[in-house]
Order: C-alpha cells, then structure tokens, then sequence
C-alpha cells in the first residue's frame, strides 16, 4: 500500500510560517500542493496501483482528483483515513456540500456531518490507525491501493512524519506496534 500525504494547503502554508492555527477550516490546495499531488500521480504510475483510497478533506479530495485523473483511477472515500481532528482545519466540509462539488464522487456511505469533535485524543486516532490496518489486511488488494490521507494519520500508522505530497510505502504484513502521536 502507498500512503500519500496530500498537497500542500492554505493552513500548511501559514501554519509553517507563524505555528499558530490560522482559522482556517477544510482548506483547499494551493499552487505549489497541486504540483506535488501531480508529482505524487507521476511516481504512482509505476507502483501497479489500481484505485484511491481518500479521506474527505477538500486536501485530500482535490489531491486525489489530480492523480486519479492522471492515473485513470477510480476514488473511493473513507473517513476512517481522515487527519486527527485538532486544529480549524481539521473542521470538515458537509456531505450535501462535496456532493455538490464533486457530484462525479460517492459520498453514499458518509454521515453529513462525518468528522469527529475538535480535539480528538491519540487513542481515538490510534484506534482508528488499528481498525483501518485489521480492514486492509482483509482487502486481498491492498498491495495494490494509494491512500491519500494526512500527517497525523501516516503518523499513527506508521510512526513516520510525512511531508506534503510525500508517499509512504507501507505493507500491513510487516507491520508492528504503530508509534505514538
């Protein structure tokens, strides 16, 4: 499975420069996150990937729009791989509201109001890293699958902090104790 950390957004831009919450709630890409997402589409072209896993932050939907479309690839929305809800950022954006933006996606299966209250704990993102890991390690493709998600939630699953539009190789079978938050 490959873990790709979504473009660069609005908060990752002032968040890096000030480390304080700018306010900014679901951003969107910005220029230089659109790049990195159709950098992360051209090195997924030869992993033998077959369809998107996505969380449904704007981020993580506008980056894997960029590289289903340049793949081919059908996308597939879970919240389950959504970021830890701490900063405004982290607030998300109602079902009834991506539907309308990305009416050629299934957001079927998601409740309208689909993230957790602010401030999720490590054990409640922890927990979740676990229920996704033991759910892909029944999914007989999951050597073949993206999953375009967040730092904190590539962090949970793999104890690595990854940058913006970054891919993380991860095989479930080699998997041992995630790391801590």
């Amino acid at each position: 499975m490959q873990l790709v950390r979504h473009g660069q957004s609005l908060f990752n831009v002032h968040f890096a420069k000030t480390r304080v919450d700018p306010g900014i709630v679901d951003p969107g890409l910005t220029e230089e996150g659109r790049a990195q997402a159709a950098a992360a589409a051209e090195s997924l072209a030869s992993r033998n990937i077959d369809r998107l896993l996505v969380s449904p932050y704007l981020r993580t939907l506008e980056t894997a729009e960029i590289i289903a479309e340049a793949l081919d690839l059908p996308i597939v929305i879970n919240p389950l791989v959504r970021e830890r809800c701490f900063f405004m950022c982290d607030i998300g954006t109602e079902r009834s509201q991506l539907e309308k933006r990305f009416p050629h996606l299934d957001f079927g299966s998601l409740e309208a109001r689909w993230w957790p209250e602010p401030n999720e704990t490590e054990e409640e993102v922890m927990a979740r890293c676990a229920a996704f890991a033991e759910a892909m390690r029944g999914d007989d493709g999951w050597r073949r699958l993206a999953v375009v998600t967040h730092w904190g939630f590539i962090r949970g699953l793999t104890g690595y902090e990854a940058k913006n539009g970054e891919i993380v190789p991860h095989d479930l079978e080699a998997e041992g104790a995630s790391a801590q938050l």
